[in-house]
């Protein structure tokens, strides 16, 4: 199995030792955020409901809620899944094959929020986030700031 690409931000942290070309900062692409976090169509449970809120409110500026609302939708039902199944595994030690589901729901949960552009190589795939490095004189302007 190859390994993933490293992000954009960690190539210029490293100095850019590929010597590969990088995007300009002008090229990555700004979607307009959302204003209010839309209503799951089905009804969730506290674990999916949780996730549905945190992943509007983190990933406002990337994700639509006209072309991704049904991956997520998706993604927060497994999540509640995943909490009963996980219940039931915790409860039952014989439940070996609910708890190789529990192994695949996890991986499949993981791959959905990949897909959503929560991990650094998708953002930076997707061009619409980047983690600046503090320059040593933002640094000790903070510090200042905090004394």
């Amino acid at each position: 199995m190859s390994n993933p690409p490293k992000p954009t931000e960690v190539k210029r942290k490293l100095g850019n030792p590929g010597r590969r070309p990088l995007p300009d900062s002008k090229d990555i692409i700004l979607l307009p955020a959302i204003e209010n976090i839309p209503q799951p169509v089905r009804p969730l449970f506290d674990a999916g409901l949780e996730l549905w809120n945190r992943t509007w409110s983190m990933g406002q500026l990337w994700i639509s809620p006209r072309t991704d609302i049904e991956l997520l939708l998706m993604t927060c039902e497994m999540l509640d899944e995943r909490v009963r199944l996980r219940a039931f595994v915790w409860n039952n030690a014989e439940a070996w094959r609910e708890r190789k589901a529990l192994r695949e729901l996890d991986k499949n949960i993981v791959a959905n929020l990949s897909l959503l552009g929560f991990t650094p190589t998708d953002r930076s795939r997707l061009g619409v986030a980047e983690v600046k490095a503090r320059s040593k004189l933002e640094e000790i302007k903070a510090r200042r700031e905090t004394k």
